[in-house]
């Protein structure tokens, strides 16, 4: 079972010191890569005149631009909540970056506001890969990964 508790003082020990974005969320996609088993991508889109655009990310090429609303990262921005798909083929509107895909997870996330300026997507070529438990875990890292773009 994975441990988000020590994964999210993980990424406030590798980040606390940084102020720059870009640079940190390549570090958080590293570590999540490397701690999190059975994925194959892991990143960050980033809100940008109403459309998600693909920031630091560890696995294969990626959708560059996504729309709000469209595929499981634009529904988890439209909706403002986690999205823990456990068939994305079945997932209405699914944007197939990566044919290897089968579930996914995806965290929006806020600024000191509470508007959403980004979203963490997590991808696993195995059905059912994220469970509930997962979803909770993701959820601790919400509050150290949001710290990171309100510095």
């Amino acid at each position: 079972m994975t441990n988000y508790s020590l994964i999210s003082k993980e990424i406030e020990a590798l980040t606390s010191d940084v102020s720059d974005l870009i640079a940190n969320l390549s570090n958080v996609s590293a570590l999540l890569n490397m701690e999190l088993t059975d994925i194959n991508w892991v990143g960050f889109y980033l809100l940008k005149d109403d459309k998600l655009i693909l920031g630091p990310f560890q696995g294969k090429p990626a959708c560059v631009t996504i729309s709000l609303g469209k595929g499981v990262c634009g529904t988890a921005v439209s909706t403002d909540s986690l999205q823990l798909v456990k068939d994305v083929h079945a997932f209405p509107g699914h944007i197939a970056c990566d044919s290897a895909s089968n579930s996914e997870i995806v965290l929006p996330l806020h600024d000191k506001s509470g508007k959403v300026v980004a979203v963490l997507d997590i991808d696993s070529p195995t059905l059912g890969r994220f469970s509930e438990a997962d979803g909770e875990g993701i959820l601790l890292l919400q509050p150290v990964l949001e710290d990171i773009f309100n510095r």
